[in-house]
C-alpha cells in the first residue's frame, strides 16, 4: 500500500466513523429471505404507481395517500410482499404530507446512502423484497429521534 492510499482509506474510515450509526447501517444480514421477481412478474401485482415507487425508487406526491391520516391500530405492511414494515404505536403526524415514524420494526428494512439530491440522505427498503419505501431522517420525536418517511403507496395498512 503507497502513502496516498494508505490516507486516502484513513480519511474515509474517519469520515464513515464520525457519521451517525441511523445514516448508514442496515439490518443484520440473513435475518429475513429475499424474494425476487423480475419486473415483469412486479408489474402484474403492483399499481404502475407502486411499481414506480417500490422498483424504481420514485417518490409519490405529498399529501396524496390516504394513510397520511390514518391513526388506526395495526400494522403497515410493504405493498409489494406483505412484509410488516411498522407497527402503529410508531406512527406520528410528521406534516410532511408522508406516513411517517418513529421506528421500523427491527430488521424488517435496510438502508443506503442516497445522493440524488446532490446532498446524501438515508433511503430505506423492504428488507424481503427490496421495495423502496421512502428515507429516514434525523428529526422525528423521542424516544428514536428519527423520522422515517414512507411513500403509502408502498404499504398496506392492516387493522388490528
Amino acid at each position: 500500500m503507497n502513502r496516498r492510499t494508505f490516507i486516502r482509506a484513513t480519511l474515509a474510515a474517519v469520515a464513515l466513523a464520525a457519521l451517525p450509526r441511523s445514516l448508514y447501517a442496515g439490518r443484520e444480514a440473513g435475518t429475513i429471505e429475499k424474494l425476487v421477481k423480475t419486473d415483469d412478474e412486479w408489474r402484474k401485482i403492483l399499481t404502475p404507481m407502486q411499481f414506480d415507487v417500490l422498483r424504481n425508487e420514485a417518490t409519490e406526491p405529498a399529501f396524496s395517500s390516504p394513510l397520511n391520516k390514518e391513526y388506526s391500530k395495526g400494522v403497515y405492511q410493504c405493498a409489494g410482499c406483505e412484509l410488516p414494515l411498522f407497527d402503529s404505536s410508531t406512527k406520528f403526524d410528521s406534516g410532511t404530507g408522508w406516513p411517517s415514524f418513529y421506528a421500523p420494526i427491527a430488521g424488517h428494512v435496510e438502508t443506503k446512502r442516497d445522493f440524488k439530491l446532490i446532498w446524501p440522505r438515508t433511503e430505506y427498503h423492504c428488507a424481503r423484497c427490496g421495495g423502496h419505501q421512502g428515507h429516514v431522517f434525523d428529526d422525528g420525536p423521542a424516544p428514536t429521534g428519527q423520522r422515517w418517511c414512507n411513500n403509502g403507496v408502498a404499504l398496506h395498512f392492516i387493522p388490528a
